[in-house]
């Protein structure tokens, strides 16, 4: 097994590292290295042989995981460029920003609190396509004008719309029970 614990996720599917990344070669990547590491692959083994594919599994997994999804592919490079992704969650932000949180909320309760799955649908439908813009915009202060800074800032925003996705989603599950 040849599985470099040591690679980053870019290196690790031999991709360049940055934001902006082909899906189909990352998932070809995937597939690859999952036959090669899979533990039935290494059923016949030593245990620590056995234990190191499973590692490596996890970890091979646990990199694709993070490179499919923007908003911890997002969170992954700013951890390599020295920016911790979770302390960057208690920064200051905008007034436009947190104004624009607000106005999110409010819709999203008012459609919950009157059973409203068209309106939360709605909702769900200008989140995907804010979210869109917001992943263009993420993608351009990674891979076009490099700027960390503004990168952790737009992470932090495609933080708070993940969030909103999942209380939309919460929401619909809850009026379809």
């Amino acid at each position: 097994m040849s599985v470099d614990f040591f690679l980053d996720y870019f290196a690790l599917f031999g991709l360049p590292c940055r934001f902006g990344i082909n899906e189909a070669e990352l998932d070809r990547a995937w597939h690859a290295l999952q036959t090669e590491v899979h533990p039935d692959r290494h059923a016949r083994l030593s245990d620590s042989e056995r234990r190191r594919a499973m590692q490596g599994a996890l970890r091979v997994n646990e990199a694709y995981a993070t490179l499919k999804e923007p908003l911890t592919r997002g969170q992954y490079l700013l951890e390599l460029g020295g920016i911790d992704a979770n302390a960057i969650r208690g920064a200051a932000m905008s007034s436009e920003f947190l104004v624009e949180q607000m106005e999110w909320r409010e819709a999203i309760e008012e459609a919950r609190a009157f059973g409203d799955v068209d309106a939360l649908e709605q909702l769900a439908l200008r989140l995907r396509m804010h979210t869109d813009e917001v992943t263009r915009l993420l993608a351009e202060q990674f891979d076009g004008s490099r700027d960390r800074e503004a990168a952790a800032d737009t992470v932090r925003r495609l933080m708070f719309l993940d969030k909103l996705r999942h209380e939309i989603d919460d929401g619909l599950a809850a009026l379809d029970d």
